[in-house]
């Protein structure tokens, strides 16, 4: 056990750029805005919601906010951090807590580079 490996956790996030642009195409700018707007807020609140329940070992609250948190990804084209939301969910209905320890990391470390990466495209910077 002398050689000790740290593991790089540098997954990229995939944002679908299309989501947006289909709700550019067919709200409007400002409708389109809107929907991201809500969305990122809901997104920052269910991940704070997810963080408390994990470190507070509630499993039935963190699996409905992770399913929550699901559909709400999907709506603004993250789907890296949809999948990881689903790993969660899937997890808080078991006893693995090594691999529920592992998805919930993921989850907020997707869930934080996930937020900045919709808020640098250049179709919601020019909102």
């Amino acid at each position: 056990m002398e050689n000790v490996v740290v593991l790089a956790h540098d997954e990229a996030v995939r944002l679908d750029g299309k989501t947006i642009a289909d709700l550019r195409a067919q709200l409007g700018e400002a409708g389109a805005e809107g929907i991201v707007s809500r969305a990122l807020e809901e997104l920052a609140n269910r991940l704070s919601v997810i963080e408390r329940c994990y470190y507070q070992d509630e499993m039935g609250p963190l699996w409905k906010a992770s399913k929550g948190l699901i559909g709400i990804a999907e709506q603004i084209g993250l789907s890296t951090l949809a999948d990881a939301a689903r790993a969660v969910a899937h997890c808080a209905r078991g006893t693995d807590k090594v691999a529920r320890a592992a998805v919930f990391h993921r989850l907020i470390r997707l869930g934080d580079r996930s937020l900045t990466a919709v808020w640098d495209m250049p179709e919601i910077s020019t909102y």
